[in-house]
């Protein structure tokens, strides 16, 4: 009994790190999506909304 619970978290732990996989992936696509001029343009309106507040 005690092999199966080890095999329940095991897997549950195999399937954490993938789910996170994943989500740092499609997080990166974002990211890389954006042409230098969009982050360029980004960062320059969230400096601009930081001097206003």
């Amino acid at each position: 009994m005690r092999m199966k619970a080890w095999k329940v978290v095991g897997l549950a732990g195999i399937v954490g790190v993938a789910a996170t996989g994943v989500v740092i992936a499609r997080g990166e696509r974002k990211r890389r999506a954006y042409t230098p001029e969009e982050v360029r343009d980004r960062l320059k309106t969230r400096v601009k909304e930081a001097a206003n507040a």
